[in-house]
């Protein structure tokens, strides 16, 4: 764990990156956001009311000395990124409705990362997944060739580092959506030290079993082949299958992965979200994320039970996603 954000460090030392914090009256946002100032790698951004953070920081005895905050009601570029939020919207909003929505600090901090004034976006410790990825679907956009986002977990124990997706987002994904997952989540093992790898997982090991939920990941291995024919990805495999090498022998002997799989894409919102809980509570796993993924933009949620450690380590995340 300590080696993955030492990592994230080194790569991000004297980058400059800028991380919006829309819940900037939040204890635990305040914390992250005085270790991120006093390291010096990642340049924290507090949205919020002057007179509440101030309030907020008073009461939990903390120092915000250097720390940038913004006013989304009072920041001097506001009717600018009024007139580009309407733009973007595409006729979807009226100036008027765009002042009442830039209010919102969600909206107004992924209005900074989609104009450049900051190049990611943590949320979610006091708002819903909703509320954190909406404006990012609406602003920043899926990136070129991806119809959907995605979330993926780090999951860490000792050395050992895996991929999980899709466990946050798209409930039930089609084939297509299923290669487009498993392509993105190769390309955030690469960001975090992690030479792909990447099984889709299914009930189902190489035609062991036929069903229409088996044959949508056969046919997302084949999309996904097809994209990026070089990526080390086979399917469709049960998880002994992709991870366990004695049981790969034996189940899929042909596959190149040989049951040394890190990448693990499952089949629905439903076994990926159960399938990275059972592993952190009963494996001893930490599981960081989910990060967000096929964004134009790096946008990441936190969970409403998050610690300030979280925070701090889902922006050294963010950042090193914008790189």
């Amino acid at each position: 764990m300590t080696d993955l954000f030492n990592q994230l460090r080194q790569q991000l030392d004297n980058r400059g990156k800028r991380i919006v914090l829309p819940e900037g009256t939040d204890v635990r946002v305040l914390t992250a956001a005085v270790r991120l100032q006093e390291e010096g790698i990642v340049k924290p951004i507090l949205l919020g009311n002057e007179q509440q953070l101030q309030q907020a920081a008073a009461d939990a005895s903390i120092q915000m000395d250097g720390i940038e905050w913004i006013d989304p009601e009072q920041a001097p570029y506001v009717e600018e990124l009024i007139e580009v939020f309407v733009e973007r919207r595409k006729g979807k909003a009226t100036v008027e409705q765009a002042r009442e929505l830039l209010k919102d600090a969600n909206v107004f901090g992924t209005m900074l990362v989609y104009s450049g004034r900051a190049d990611g976006l943590v949320s979610g410790a006091a708002h819903s997944t909703a509320d954190t990825v909406r404006p990012a679907l609406q602003i920043i956009k899926t990136k070129p060739g991806v119809t959907k986002t995605s979330g993926a977990f780090i999951m860490i124990k000792g050395e050992e580092k895996l991929v999980f997706a899709d466990c946050a987002i798209t409930i039930a994904p089609t084939a297509q959506e299923l290669a487009e997952i498993a392509l993105e989540s190769a390309k955030t093992a690469k960001a975090f030290g992690i030479e792909p790898k990447v099984a889709m997982l299914s009930f189902s090991t190489k035609g062991s079993a036929v069903s229409e939920e088996t044959e949508k990941v056969v046919e997302a291995v084949k999309i996904a082949k097809t994209l990026d024919p070089e990526l080390a990805l086979d399917g469709e495999f049960q998880f002994d299958a992709a991870y366990v090498p004695e049981v790969a022998a034996k189940k899929a002997p042909d596959s190149e992965l040989k049951g040394d799989a890190n990448v693990f894409v499952f089949p629905s919102l439903e076994a990926g979200n159960i399938g990275y809980k059972l592993v952190q509570r009963l494996g001893g796993y930490e599981a960081i994320g989910p990060i967000l993924q096929g964004l134009n933009a790096p946008v990441n949620d936190l969970s409403r039970g998050c610690s300030a450690d979280d925070v701090y380590k889902l922006s050294l995340i963010t950042a090193a996603q914008s790189l």
